[in-house]
């Protein structure tokens, strides 16, 4: 990977939907190199593919909370990740180290779907405990761009 490539990655993440001419002009390129490096790019793995982020408050997902999960047994990152994915509500999943096996971050309309949302979590992982925080506030947030928080 070179500077160009890092100059599309960077142009991609700030707007997946951007066109190849458009990223082209800001990395001093032509569309078609472009499209090759991106090609390239999703073909070696660097680009794992194009999503649409979707603001929760335009779901009226309001509710926000992380949940420790510790699971009855041995389960790996691969199947936590297999069981969770069909569960809209949990919007990032990681695993930690300490006591938990994974820690989820959660969003509902309000405490009654966060409540449902868990039961689901709890199901489908075979779980012996989970120990859950609600947000209260959002104070920084430097991995959503525009998203500082503290408003």
């Amino acid at each position: 990977m070179d500077g160009l490539d890092e100059g599309i990655l960077r142009a991609l993440v700030a707007d997946a939907r951007a066109t190849f001419a458009e990223i082209g002009a800001e990395v001093g390129l032509s569309a078609p190199a472009v499209k090759r490096r991106v090609d390239r790019l999703v073909a070696t793995g660097a680009v794992r593919g194009f999503t649409a982020v979707v603001d929760p408050a335009a779901l009226g997902w309001g509710t926000e909370a992380y949940v420790e999960v510790r699971c009855e047994g041995p389960v790996s990152p691969r199947e936590l990740r297999r069981r969770l994915v069909g569960i809209p509500e949990v919007v990032e999943a990681v695993t930690v180290t300490g006591r938990a096996d994974a820690l989820l971050h959660l969003l509902a309309r309000d405490v009654q779907h966060l409540e449902r949302a868990l039961e689901r979590v709890r199901d489908e992982l075979d779980v012996a405990a989970t120990e859950s925080v609600i947000v209260l506030s959002r104070l920084l947030d430097r991995a959503r761009p525009g998203h500082a928080g503290g408003d």
